[in-house]
C-alpha cells in the first residue's frame, strides 16, 4: 500500500468511526487505550505546565552543554516535585513538562507543586548554577500555568510510535498561561483559584495571589503569584 492511500484511509477512518468512551479514575497509560477512536473521560482534572522561560535566547547565546544542563536541572526538579505532590507526568516537550492530577484532591497539590518549583528555581538551581559557573551571570526563570476542567485522554500516533493526547480546556489554558511575560512565576485560572484552601491562598495572613485580566482570553479572571512554597528536607 502506498503512503497516500495509507493517509487517505487513516484520515477517513478517524472521521468516520464512532467514539467509545469510559469514565476514568486514574491517569491511563497509552497501552490502556486503543489507537482507534477510544477515550477515557474525567469529570475534572487539574493540569500543570511548567515552562523554562527564555530558552531560545539560552541556546542562541550559550554552549550546548550549558543549555543542556539548564534543561536537565529544571526538568529534574519539576518532575520530582510533581510526583512528590501526587501528580502524574504526562509529557516532556523540550524545555517544558506537563503534569496532571485527578481524583478528589487535585488542585491544591497542583498549586503547591508550582510554588515548590518556584522555590527550587530560586533556592536550589540558581544558587548551584552560580556556584558552579560564577562567570556565566545567568539565572533560570520559569513560568507555570494551571487550570482545572473536564478532560479526555485519547491515544494518538501510529503503531510503534504513539502517546496520549489530552483534550480539554485545562490542557490548553495551562499551556497558554506560560506565554505570559510578567512578574508572577505562577499563573492559575479563576476556576483553579476557587478550588484552593486558605493554606494555598494565604501566607502569614496575606494573599499570595494577585488578580489579573487575561487580555488574550476575553479578559477572563486569572491569578498570578510570585510566592514560593518551601521544600523541607
Amino acid at each position: 500500500m502506498g503512503l497516500k492511500k495509507e493517509l487517505n484511509d487513516g484520515v477517513a477512518a478517524i472521521f468516520r468511526d464512532q467514539w467509545t468512551t469510559r469514565k476514568g479514575r486514574n491517569v491511563p497509560e497509552p497501552e490502556d487505550l486503543k489507537l482507534s477512536n477510544d477515550a477515557v473521560e474525567f469529570d475534572r482534572a487539574t493540569i500543570l505546565y511548567a515552562d523554562l522561560a527564555g530558552s531560545t535566547a539560552l541556546v542562541d547565546s550559550k554552549n550546548w552543554w550549558f543549555s543542556a544542563e539548564i534543561y536537565k536541572t529544571f526538568l529534574l526538579c519539576a518532575a520530582k516535585i510533581v510526583r512528590s505532590e501526587g501528580g502524574a507526568i504526562t509529557s516532556y516537550d523540550g524545555d517544558r513538562i506537563m503534569g496532571i492530577w485527578v481524583g478528589e484532591s487535585q488542585t491544591c497539590p497542583a498549586v503547591r507543586a508550582t510554588l515548590k518549583i518556584n522555590y527550587a528555581v530560586h533556592k536550589i538551581i540558581n544558587p548551584a548554577l552560580a556556584s558552579q559557573y560564577p562567570s556565566q551571570n545567568y539565572k533560570i526563570k520559569q513560568v507555570v500555568g494551571i487550570d482545572t476542567s473536564s478532560i479526555r485522554a485519547a491515544r494518538t500516533g501510529v503503531r510503534g510510535g504513539n502517546d496520549l493526547v489530552w483534550v480539554g480546556r485545562a490542557a490548553n489554558y495551562a499551556a497558554k498561561l506560560t506565554d505570559l511575560d510578567l512578574e508572577p512565576r505562577t499563573w492559575i485560572t479563576a476556576d483553579a483559584y476557587n478550588k484552593l484552601r486558605n493554606s494555598e491562598k494565604l501566607a502569614s495572613g496575606k494573599s499570595m495571589w494577585k488578580q489579573y485580566s487575561w487580555t488574550q482570553k476575553d479578559n477572563i479572571k486569572i491569578y498570578g503569584s510570585t510566592y514560593w512554597w518551601p521544600i523541607n528536607d
